[in-house]
């Protein structure tokens, strides 16, 4: 029973992964034109978000959260800081294989373009959500639980590394998503968030990157109209207490 338990959590995480699929072939590729993506892409980001706001009351929702953290506790799985660093891998993924010679939907200008947008929205969200939300951690540790930032981190790449590379094979999507969700595992198993704190962490990263390409169009023909070469560079950094993405860019 205990690791039934455990195997419907990662499922539910699958099962986000294979639905969110099936919802993103329906955006708009076969003219490249970001502006052209369908509404019903954001059905499932809508999905997470709802289901995680709706925990923050709901006695069943809140009484799940406590039995996967518990099955999760009884398993003794021990903590970990791999999360730290596998919430930017799939992001990263896009300029790792883009060095190897695999192009991608856009130049290095644009992609970058729209990942710092899709930071942006993702890194206000979470830090306005998690202040008015101020629900406590499952360790006690502080009350920023909701939602989860490593997890809407790690699905704002997949959902990245999935439109810049979903034309050469979907697979690349696939890993990310992989990877997103078992980031979202680790949270959940390192004791920092409940269920629903990643199931909008995910939403919110997933959506972020959507209204990012959404917007792009625009950003390019106004912001970054006369800015037609455009160098940097994209890595990981770590201060000695937190990790992040160090953005450079020569305009």
């Amino acid at each position: 029973m205990k690791i039934s338990k455990i195997v419907i959590a990662l499922l539910l995480c699958f099962f986000i992964l294979k639905v969110n699929g099936q919802a993103a072939l329906n955006d708009s590729s076969a003219n490249n034109n970001d502006s052209k993506i369908k509404h019903k892409s954001f059905i499932v980001p809508a999905i997470l978000i709802g289901y995680g706001v709706v925990g923050l009351t709901s006695p069943a929702l809140k009484h799940l959260n406590s039995n996967i953290r518990n099955e999760l506790d009884a398993q003794h799985l021990g903590r970990t800081h791999l999360d730290d660093l596998t919430q930017y891998a799939p992001a990263l993924s896009v300029y790792a294989i883009n060095a190897f010679g695999i192009p991608g939907r856009h130049n290095f200008k644009d992609r970058t373009i729209v990942m710092a947008t899709a930071y942006i929205i993702m890194a206000s969200s979470v830090g306005i959500t998690k202040k008015a939300s101020d629900v406590e951690r499952p360790d006690g540790s502080n009350r920023r639980s909701f939602p989860s930032g490593h997890t809407a981190n790690a699905f704002l790449g997949a959902e990245f590394l999935y439109q810049e590379y979903k034309d050469v094979s979907v697979w690349y999507g696939v890993t990310g998503y992989v990877v997103a969700a078992g980031t979202g595992f680790l949270r959940m198993s390192n004791n920092k968030h409940w269920f629903t704190d990643v199931a909008a962490g995910a939403g919110i990263g997933i959506l972020s990157t959507k209204i990012a390409y959404l917007v792009h169009p625009f950003f390019k023909r106004t912001l970054f109209k006369d800015k037609e070469h455009l160098n940097g560079m994209v890595v990981p950094v770590y201060n000695g207490e937190q990790y992040g993405l160090g953005l450079t860019i020569t305009f």
